[in-house]
């Protein structure tokens, strides 16, 4: 059973430092500070309405402003430390949240008619999934082992 739940805490690991602290944190600190290079490495919407700007804009600081704990908690959760699975709940809770307000963010986007990049089949699921089963690994071990 411990080799299970090892198993678990450094697969989870990985996913909250891959998809939370490489996606979010750098991704979004790259849209903050260079928005050009967002652009033309593809994560930054080029043709994005103005007043969706707002709301993009709110996300990228916020998750700037809280992504980077998502590193420490992912090195702590592959190393299995008590810390690691406590830090855990920020990450786990965060990317749920993040994974469900993207999904009704974007069809509310579609409903509107506009199509961008994230609005499109398989990326709009690809990134509620990985964002939704990210945080609720991370959930399931801060509830069991923190």
């Amino acid at each position: 059973m411990n080799q299970v739940v090892a198993l678990f805490s450094i697969v989870t690991g990985i996913l909250v430092l891959t998809v939370g602290f490489g996606f979010h944190w750098i991704g979004q600190l790259i849209s903050l500070t260079n928005r050009e290079l967002a652009i033309r490495i593809g994560i930054w919407e080029k043709d994005l309405r103005p007043e969706y700007e707002v709301y993009e804009n709110a996300i990228m600081v916020a998750d700037v402003a809280i992504g980077w704990i998502y590193g420490i908690a992912g090195i702590g959760l592959i190393l299995g430390t008590t810390w690691g699975f406590r830090l855990a709940w920020i990450p786990g809770v965060v990317m749920v949240y993040h994974s469900l307000g993207f999904w009704f963010w974007t069809r509310n986007q579609m409903k509107a008619g506009d199509q961008t990049t994230t609005t499109r089949q398989p990326i709009r699921s690809v990134w509620f999934a990985a964002n939704f089963t990210t945080g609720i690994f991370a959930i399931i071990l801060a509830w069991s082992m923190g």
